[in-house]
C-alpha cells in the first residue's frame, strides 16, 4: 500500500491549526453577506453606547425603518436609542432620504466615521437594506433576541455603495404538505430580509391541505386543512385512511393571522407572493367541494405522496370559475403586492380528455388539444387578475398550449421555460431543480436527513448565473431574478426547514444581489463563518452539510492504484482520516496531499475544529478486483439521471450506498442491464459479484433472474449461471441483494453480466401496469 503522507509531526499539525485559525479571524473587510458593489475600510471604529443618537429621517415609511433599527438594537444591547438633533450628529447614527440616480429603488450609502454613522437611500427598501449591512458590521451577538453582556458593540469605519443585480430575489415555502405556525413564518421572513431578499412565495394550497381561511367557502379550512395522521409512515408509502377515521394532522391561517403576517413582512421590505394552486394539485379541495372536479366524486385529503395525480378542477364546468374568482377576491384582499401566482404545474389532464363538459369547452372555445384547454383556463384567470389590478405568475407549465398575455413565468424544470418565456418578451423568474430546489440533499445522503432526491450543494448554488447566456441582452432584462424554493414533503418540523434553507439561502442571496464580477467562493467560504455565528445567536438550526468531506477517488488506466482527493466546503480546518474503517480523531493521519492507494480500503474521514469533529465522518469503501478500471460496454444506456459516470461505474471499485441517486448506481426503466467487461486478456475467473437495489415503493424491483457470463476472446461462451433474487418483491425494506456466482477452472477474456428486468409493477402494485425501475452497482471480478 502507498500512503501520501502517512503521518506529520505533533507540532506541525498544532502550527497548520494555528496558522488556519489565524487566517480566519483575518479578513481585511467586512464579513458582509451579500457582498457589497464597493466598500473600503477605512481608519477607526465607531461606537455604540448609552450617549448614541438616532437621527429620523423626513419620511414616513423611513422613520418607520429607523424605528426598527432602534427596536433591534435595543434587545442585544440594551442600549435605548434616544432621538437626536438633526443638527447635531456627533455619536449618532442618521438616516437619510436623497435623490441619487446610481441607487434606484433598493441602493443604499453607508458611511461609518468613527464619530458617526450615516445611511443614505432613496426610499425606505434602501435603508432597511442599509440597516441590514449596519447589522453585520456589529458584533455577531446583535442577532440575539436577549441582552448580551460584555461586548463591545463597534462596528469599523467603512464606506458603502451598494444595490442590488436582481429585482427578484425569494425565497419559497410549502405549507401544504406540513402546516408551520405563524411565528415561524415571522422566522422565516426575518431570514429572508436578513439576506437582503424582497418575496416570500407562500405555497398555502395543495393536495395535502388547504391553508389560508376563505370565509365564503367554510370547508376549506374544516375539511380540505385537515387529513388523517400518518406522521409515523414514510411519505411515499402512507396508508389511506380507514372507515371512520377523524382527520387531526393540519391547521390553516386566518385572514387576521394574514394580515399580521403581510404587515410584519412589509415592514421588512418583503413582498408575499401567495399561491393558489389550478387547475391541478387540487385534490384537497375536492375533499370539500367534489362537484368541482370532473368526476364528481369525493375525495379525502390526501396524507403523503399522491402521484399520478389525475384529479383536476373541471374547465368545462361554469361553477368551478365562480369558486376560483370568489377565491381569489378574498386572496387578492388579503395581499396587496402586485401578484398572484395560481401554480399551473404538474396538471395531468388524463380527466379532461374523457370528461364531457370538459370535452364540450374545447369544441366551444375551438381548442384542438388539452394543452390548449389549459391555456384557455389560465388566460380565463389571468383576465380577471388583470381587471383587479393584479399579475398572474404560474410555473412553467403555463407555457403549454400558449402563454396568457401579460403572464410571467416562474422556471422550475431547468432553465427553458425561462428562456422561452424571455424570448417571448414576458417576464420569468428562474427557479430551476438543479441549482434552487432547498429539499434536495446538500450533503452525502448517507448521512442526512431524508429528503425528496436530488443533490444540490451550497457551493453549487453559489455557483447559479441566472440569465441563461443564449439570451440577448435585450431578452436577458426579462429575466426578474431568482428564487429558491423549500417543498416540504419530508420537512415535517420548523427546525428541518431551517436546516434545509440556510445556509444555501446565504449563497443564492449573494448571486441575485452582488454584481457577477465581486462574486467569489473562497471569500464567500470564509465569511460564511460569521455567518454562523449570527445564526447561533439568532438559534437557526442551520445545516452543516457544508462541512462534509468529499472523498473523489480516481482510478489509473491500468487500474492497478487509485488516487484519492479529498474536498470540503469548509477552508483552512485540518481533515483526518483513515483507511480501515474505524473512526478517526486527531491522532488519525492529517490529509495534506492526494493519497495514493493501490489495495481495498475503507476509507474514513471528518473535518475537526480544536480537536472536535465538525460533522459526520464521510466514509468510502474502494475495491480492488480484476476489472477495476476496464474497457466496458453497455448494449442499453441507462436512465441520463442515473447514469453515474456511464459503464465505467460499475467497474470504478466503489460500491452504492443505501441511496439509489448517489451516483454509485446505474438505474434502467423498463430495460435490462446487459453489460459486459473486457479484461483484455483471458484470464482465470473464480467468482462474480454484483449487487442490485430494491425500494418497490419507488418502482425499484429487483431483477427476475441475473445472468452472469464468462466468455472467450472469440465472445464464444466458456461459462454461464443463471442467479434468481431472494429478496420478496413486496417487502417495504430498501435492499441491497449480492447476486454472486463462483467458476471452477473457468478462463475468459470477457466477463457479461445480464439483470432481467420484471417489465412492470405487478397487479398487487400502487404503479400497477407502470415500467419497473432496476438499478445495480459494482460488478467485482476475482
Amino acid at each position: 500500500m502507498k500512503l501520501k503522507p502517512i503521518l506529520i509531526s505533533a507540532v506541525l499539525v498544532v502550527l497548520l491549526i494555528a496558522v488556519s485559525g489565524s487566517l480566519n479571524g483575518q479578513n481585511s473587510e467586512p464579513a458582509v453577506i451579500p457582498v457589497p458593489i464597493e466598500m473600503k475600510v477605512k481608519q477607526g471604529k465607531f461606537v455604540l453606547n448609552e450617549n448614541t443618537r438616532i437621527v429620523f429621517p423626513d419620511n414616513e415609511d423611513g422613520c418607520r425603518v429607523a424605528e426598527y433599527f432602534a427596536n433591534w438594537i435595543e434587545k442585544p444591547t440594551g442600549i435605548h436609542l434616544k432621538e437626536g438633533n438633526k443638527n447635531n450628529n456627533s455619536n449618532a447614527i442618521v438616516f437619510h432620504i436623497v435623490q441619487d440616480d446610481r441607487l434606484g429603488e433598493e441602493g443604499y450609502l453607508l458611511d461609518v466615521q468613527p464619530e458617526k454613522v450615516l445611511v443614505s437611500a432613496n426610499g425606505p427598501a434602501g435603508l432597511f437594506y442599509g440597516v441590514q449591512t449596519i447589522f453585520q458590521l456589529l458584533p455577531p451577538q446583535i442577532y440575539s433576541p436577549e441582552k448580551i453582556e460584555g461586548v463591545s458593540w463597534n462596528m469599523p469605519a467603512v464606506s458603502i455603495y451598494d444595490k442590488p443585480r436582481f429585482a427578484w430575489r425569494g425565497m419559497h415555502l410549502d405549507v401544504s404538505r406540513h402546516f408551520f405556525p405563524k411565528e415561524f413564518i415571522k422566522t422565516y421572513i426575518d431570514l429572508i430580509a436578513m439576506h437582503k431578499m424582497n418575496v416570500f412565495h407562500w405555497h398555502l394550497t395543495d393536495d395535502n391541505g388547504w391553508r389560508i381561511e376563505i370565509k365564503k367557502y367554510p370547508k376549506l379550512t374544516s375539511v380540505s386543512a385537515w387529513r388523517v395522521d400518518r406522521e409515523d409512515q414514510t411519505w411515499r408509502e402512507v396508508t389511506p385512511p380507514k372507515p371512520g377515521e377523524k382527520a387531526t394532522y393540519g391547521g390553516f391561517y386566518t385572514q387576521e393571522d394574514i394580515r399580521e403576517i403581510v404587515k410584519y413582512a412589509s415592514e421588512r421590505q418583503v413582498m408575499i407572493l401567495p399561491e393558489i394552486e389550478m387547475p391541478g394539485h387540487t385534490s384537497e379541495v375536492f375533499a370539500a367541494y367534489p362537484s368541482l372536479s370532473c368526476s364528481g366524486k369525493k375525495m379525502y385529503v390526501r396524507p403523503g405522496s399522491y402521484w399520478p395525480n389525475e384529479d383536476i378542477f373541471c374547465a368545462g364546468n361554469d361553477s368551478v370559475f365562480v369558486f376560483l374568482e370568489d377565491v381569489l377576491d378574498e386572496v387578492m384582499e388579503l395581499f396587496p403586492g402586485p401578484y398572484i401566482h395560481i401554480g399551473g404545474d404538474e396538471a395531468d389532464k388524463t380527466n379532461w380528455k374523457k370528461c364531457p363538459k370538459c370535452r364540450q369547452r374545447m369544441k366551444d372555445e375551438h381548442l384542438n388539444n388539452e394543452d390548449e384547454l389549459q391555456s384557455w383556463f389560465i388566460k380565463r384567470m389571468e383576465n380577471y387578475l388583470v381587471a383587479h389590478g393584479k399579475k398572474l405568475i404560474g410555473w412553467d407549465e403555463i407555457l403549454e398550449g400558449g402563454l396568457a398575455p401579460e403572464a410571467t413565468v416562474m422556471s422550475w424544470r431547468g432553465i427553458a421555460g425561462g428562456v422561452a418565456s424571455a424570448r417571448q418578451g414576458h417576464d420569468a423568474v428562474m427557479s430551476p431543480g438543479t441549482h434552487c430546489y432547498f429539499d434536495h440533499y446538500q450533503a452525502d445522503p448517507e448521512f442526512e436527513p431524508e429528503a425528496i432526491g436530488g443533490f444540490t450543494t451550497l457551493k453549487k448554488v453559489y455557483s447559479y448565473e441566472p440569465v441563461p447566456e443564449e439570451l440577448t441582452p435585450d431578452e436577458a432584462r426579462h429575466i426578474l431574478g431568482a428564487q429558491g424554493n423549500v417543498w416540504t414533503e419530508f420537512i415535517p418540523a420548523p427546525e428541518h426547514a431551517e436546516y434545509m434553507a440556510v445556509p444555501r439561502m446565504t449563497a443564492l442571496a449573494e448571486v441575485v444581489w452582488s454584481p457577477d464580477s465581486k462574486r467569489n467562493w473562497e471569500d464567500f467560504r470564509e465569511r460564511l463563518n460569521t455567518q454562523f455565528e449570527r445564526f447561533d445567536y439568532m438559534g437557526i438550526n442551520y445545516s452543516r452539510g457544508s462541512w462534509k468531506v468529499n472523498i473523489l477517488p480516481e482510478v489509473s488506466e491500468d487500474g492497478k492504484q487509485y488516487t484519492i482527493v479529498f474536498q470540503t466546503e469548509q477552508p483552512g480546518y485540518p481533515v483526518y482520516y483513515t483507511l480501515d474503517g474505524s473512526d478517526p480523531d486527531t491522532t488519525s493521519l492529517l490529509y495534506i496531499e492526494p493519497i495514493v492507494i493501490d489495495t481495498s480500503v475503507i476509507i474514513k474521514t471528518g473535518i475537526f475544529d480544536h480537536g472536535e469533529l465538525k460533522e459526520k465522518y464521510a466514509e468510502k469503501s474502494i475495491i480492488f478486483h480484476k476489472a477495476l478500471g476496464k474497457k466496458t460496454k453497455l448494449e442499453v444506456q441507462p436512465v441520463k439521471k442515473y447514469s453515474g459516470k456511464g459503464a465505467q461505474t460499475l467497474v470504478d471499485g466503489m460500491t452504492g450506498s443505501a441511496r439509489y441517486n448517489d451516483g454509485y448506481w446505474l438505474g434502467f426503466d423498463g430495460t435490462d442491464l446487459d453489460f459486459t467487461v473486457d479484461m483484455e486478456e483471458e484470464v482465470p475467473v473464480q467468482q462474480v459479484t454484483v449487487n442490485f437495489y430494491q425500494r418497490q415503493s419507488f418502482w425499484i424491483f429487483m431483477p427476475v433472474e441475473v445472468i452472469i457470463q464468462v466468455l472467450d476472446e472469440s465472445g464464444k461462451i466458456a461459462a454461464s449461471q443463471t442467479v434468481l433474487p431472494k429478496t420478496d418483491p413486496k417487502s417495504e425494506e430498501t435492499v441491497i441483494e449480492a447476486f454472486k456466482v463462483k467458476f471452477d477452472h473457468v478462463k475468459g477474456q470477457y466477463v457479461r453480466v445480464v439483470g432481467k428486468n420484471c417489465g412492470n409493477c405487478p397487479a398487487w402494485h400502487k404503479g400497477a401496469g407502470d415500467t419497473c425501475w432496476i438499478f445495480s452497482d459494482e460488478v467485482i471480478v476475482k
